[in-house]
């Protein structure tokens, strides 16, 4: 083929345009207008083309889905907003109670929900700059994931280039990539033949396959996605979230035809309902249902708990049960001393795997339930995931059966256990409990806390063994012929982990909050805290009414954090770490800005701002920083409760919302100022 040269680059965006659109009709909507022949001869034209003019091969080009060298490890990306986990329901009458809930929130108003079919798979985001993919993440932890775009782009069915040309300049769409049971089951055929271990589960699969290093591997295995969602951090005038899911749609990407309206909650756990009874017609695994509010009007009155949204809730179908023996049950004790029973059963396939331990909860639970050793019993994954027994066959009992009392002192170190008023959990207090102490050193070395490479559990099992580190402050006084004297511990090994020992000291207050380990603190949590409390000082010493005043802290939360700082055990090892160097945060007044502000002022305490537009003197992040310092809380959205809308150059519909709304609208100049106070 001869083209002239003023015409490539031309004819090379024609046929990609023309591929791209050939592979929406195919692996999106399932309706292509072309033969196999024609689409391949398309496709080895532009590869032609491209071979001979490498300068015009760009990322979003049909032939660069696959061919990325193998990744050392995955780097960690931010969402542009959480993905929170949903709140689970087992029954009707809690999603009628979900439904009550919300018209408390909201009286006066008629709820429609949109239900969409629950995906068993792993979500990801994907993140488009002017309409082409630029970055694919996992979930993670909601707010922070891996990044996989090199895996994601294998994917036929997400869109490198978008169809359209009028795109908001940068959004973030949230999907379940999934493999079809048919693709699941031709894997595992072809994993018996060549001798390699089988996957439990189309999901496993699933998972495993977006989590290769080496791109190539995940190409082969035929994945697929559903998109449920989207974030426009620039605003968008989409009135419900059918809407979006029409408009995600018509610019290619691939929707769930089954997602439905409900016009209320009846008719929406009707629809519930019929799936349960019909979904091993689907070629992919559904564990449930998604029932969200329709009017994202309503949505943002709704808000969000720290954990989940108001607005949604995922419906869990009957688990999946089987019927096994105890052998045993045993007792496990957990990073916050927390004494677990669980039964050792006969191997038993639930749900798609092989189970040979399931949890028993507490004391009162098996005392409940009499369940005993050497029982048969029926067991089932709580929402699919977690195995639990769920009773006895008293029936089959032959009088050999034993009832299990819990220990009156700690299987691993001893130690009496004891039960706190308010809950059913026998628990070890000893911080010197080596059950603690490694689940909590692994838990304050984790990459969401203070991300201490190269301290792996093996190590941890070894500085713990040896005595070299009883409590966490003990990893900043290690030398390094501690470390040296261990397995497989090299000098330059020693030296590397005491660098990273010695680094971890600047991570920021909110990964030192989350790394201590507290109860129910997570991550999204610490970073809340820390923009309020500006030194781990503050926090020490803030009382339970100061912590539930913040917006994001309810009552079991804050009484934890009053706890923990009251043991005396915890606040010698904190003294610990302050003598260490660790970063416990600066007050607001300190250092440069004492002369202006005065100890702890923060002149945007309490205050909402929301960011829209290009700032001449300041970055996106750089000015989210200065104003979490400050005291300050940025919104991706713009409601009667924002304070300050700060408008930079070209802003968006957000600059057109805080208009509507009367809210008061900055520029960067009175921005700084505001600052400056």
């Amino acid at each position: 083929m001869n083209y002239n040269s003023s015409n490539i680059e031309k004819k090379i965006e024609e046929l990609k345009k023309q591929i791209n659109y050939h592979n929406y009709r195919y692996y999106v909507l399932d309706d292509p207008i072309i033969s196999d022949a024609e689409y391949d001869q398309l496709m080895e034209e532009l590869i032609e083309l491209e071979k001979k003019y490498p300068q015009y091969i760009t990322p979003d080009s049909p032939t660069q889905r696959v061919g990325a060298e193998p990744l050392a490890e995955f780097a960690t990306v931010k969402h542009l907003s959480p993905m929170l986990s949903l709140a689970n329901a087992f029954s009707d009458e809690e999603l009628r109670a979900f439904d009550q809930r919300i018209k408390k929130l909201v009286p006066g108003q008629e709820i429609e929900y949109a239900v969409e079919l629950k995906i068993d798979g792993l979500a990801v985001a994907l993140l488009y700059e002017n309409g082409v993919l630029v970055r694919g993440a996992t979930r993670g932890d909601g707010l922070v994931g891996e990044e996989v775009t090199a895996n994601l782009r294998t994917i036929k069915s997400i869109p490198l280039k978008l169809l359209s040309n009028d795109l908001p300049p940068l959004f973030e769409v949230y999907g379940e990539v999934y493999m079809k049971k048919s693709d699941f089951k031709k894997l595992n055929e072809e994993r018996m033949k060549r001798g390699e271990p089988l996957f439990a589960n189309p999901r496993n699969a699933a998972a495993g396959s977006v989590r290769q290093l080496d791109s190539r591997v995940t190409a082969q295995r035929n994945l697929d996605i559903f998109v449920y969602g989207a974030t426009f951090p620039e605003g968008s005038s989409f009135a419900n979230h059918l809407d979006v899911l029409s408009y995600l749609k018509k610019i290619g990407f691939k929707v769930n035809s089954e997602t439905r309206l409900g016009e209320n909650i009846e008719e929406a756990i009707n629809y519930c309902h019929q799936w349960r009874e019909k979904k091993e017609r689907l070629d992919y695994e559904i564990d449930g249902a998604v029932i969200k509010v329709n009017s994202l009007t309503i949505r943002e009155k709704l808000g969000f708990t720290t954990r989940s949204p108001r607005w949604a809730i995922a419906y869990k179908f009957p688990a999946q049960q089987a019927t096994t023996r105890i052998r045993d049950i045993v007792v496990q004790v957990g990073r916050t001393g927390a004494l677990t029973p669980v039964a050792i059963l006969d191997p038993v396939r639930v749900s798609g795997s092989i189970v040979k331990r399931a949890t028993l909860h507490n004391e009162d639970e098996i005392r409940r339930k009499d369940i005993r050793i050497g029982d048969t019993v029926l067991v089932q994954k709580a929402g699919e995931v977690i195995p639990e027994v769920v009773k006895p066959i008293k029936e089959k009992r032959t009088g050999q059966e034993k009832e299990f009392v819990m220990p009156s002192r700690c299987p691993v170190c001893g130690a009496k256990v004891f039960k706190a008023d308010d809950e059913v959990v026998l628990r070890c207090n000893s911080l010197s409990c080596p059950a603690q102490i490694k689940e909590r050193i692994r838990h304050f070395a984790s990459r969401e806390a203070m991300d201490i490479e190269g301290l792996g559990p093996a190590i941890i099992d070894q500085l713990v063994e040896k005595k070299l580190v009883r409590n966490i402050s003990d990893l900043y006084f290690l030398k390094k012929e501690d470390l040296i004297a261990l397995e497989r511990m090299g000098e330059k090994s020693a030296s590397n982990l005491l660098k990273a020992i010695e680094e971890s000291k600047r991570r920021p207050l909110s990964r030192l909050i989350y790394g201590l380990g507290i109860r129910y603190v997570g991550v999204h949590t610490s970073e809340v805290i820390a923009q309020h409390f500006s030194t781990l000082d503050r926090l020490k010493e803030a009382s339970f009414e100061e912590l539930i005043q913040i917006e994001e802290i309810g009552p079991k939360v804050a009484e934890s954090i009053v706890r923990f700082f009251k043991e005396e055990e915890n606040s010698r090892i904190i003294e610990n770490l302050r003598r260490a160097g660790l970063n416990f945060g600066k007050l607001e007044g300190e250092g440069e800005a004492s002369a202006k502000k005065g100890r702890g002022f923060l002149p945007l305490k309490g205050k909402q701002l929301v960011l829209t537009g290009t700032l001449k003197e300041f970055s996106r992040n750089q000015a989210k920083e200065i104003i979490r310092k400050l005291g300050g809380r940025v919104t991706e959205s713009v409601s009667k409760r924002t304070d300050y809308v700060v408008v930079g150059e070209n802003p968006g519909s957000k600059y057109q919302k805080a208009q509507e709304l009367g809210v008061t609208i900055i520029n960067e100049e009175e921005f700084k100022k505001l600052i400056a106070k």
